[in-house]
């Protein structure tokens, strides 16, 4: 995952809206969001690779959502990022003593950033300050470097949400725009991460296609205050072609669940 936008509190209707975009390579196997089998509370996607997810939703209202920390030179590690997600969402503990665990495990992973969500807040802990925040109300956007940094695509990302959100319902079309845009970034306003000034501008874009890596799906995540949740999924093949919109709707704390279309 590497472009989190999310606003919490900032609608009156909904205290969550939060859009995604994974970023990987073509070649990694994944599977679509879906109820998974083994975790019939769990809606998300799967890495076929190591197991994880990196973003998913659970029938109470929790969600966790992962990014990497971007480096010139990758660090390996004996785990994979995408179980820092379902550790949490198939274990339902308390977030901070989660997170405070497993910061103190830190460095069995590569670099992250990591999210937890409840419907009582929201938190965060990366591995490199090694800190535990809970987050402010307000708008977020989180990508492959410091939460609410001043890279533009996070910088655009959170004014464009903030549009979205000045009516009584969310523009919902105008942040499916917004993560699918892929313009690049001015020259002028990249950042200098290491990577060159090519893939700087051809990751700077919301919606990144590549020969061999890019934006691989589209999440929209969002709870009313009625308790009403919606997961909205809208994958893409190589060179960016769109695949199948997933979409499924329940209410926290009843058994019943919609399949949108």
């Amino acid at each position: 995952m590497c472009q989190i936008l999310f606003a919490l509190d900032r609608h009156p209707r909904y205290p969550l809206v939060l859009a995604a975009n994974r970023d990987e390579f073509y070649a990694r196997p994944s599977a679509r969001a879906a109820f998974w089998p083994d975790q019939p509370q769990l809606l998300a996607g799967r890495d076929l690779s190591a197991g994880g997810t990196w973003l998913g939703a659970t029938r109470d209202g929790r969600w966790a959502a992962v990014t990497n920390y971007r480096q010139v030179t990758q660090n390996t590690a004996p785990r994979s990022r995408g179980e820092l997600v379902t550790g949490f969402l198939c274990d339902n503990p308390d977030p901070a003593d989660y997170l405070a665990s497993l910061l103190a495990r830190a460095d069995d992973y590569a670099g992250f950033n990591l999210l937890l969500g409840t419907l009582n807040g929201v938190w965060f802990a990366d591995s490199r300050s090694r800190q535990i925040r809970r987050l402010e109300p307000g708008l977020h956007g989180l990508s492959n470097g410091e939460l609410d940094n001043d890279w533009p695509k996070v910088v655009e990302g959170k004014a464009r949400l903030a549009a979205a959100l000045v009516d009584d319902e969310p523009d919902w079309a105008a942040i499916y725009a917004l993560m699918t845009d892929r313009e690049p970034a001015a020259t002028e306003r990249l950042p200098d991460t290491g990577i060159g000034l090519e893939r700087e501008r051809a990751l700077s874009a919301q919606f990144i296609v590549t020969p061999t890596y890019g934006t691989r799906c589209t999440t929209l995540l969002s709870r009313s205050t009625a308790g009403e949740i919606c997961f909205q999924e809208w994958g893409f093949g190589a060179d960016g072609q769109a695949q199948e919109r997933l979409a499924y709707r329940w209410q926290t704390g009843a058994p019943s669940l919609d399949q949108l279309r």
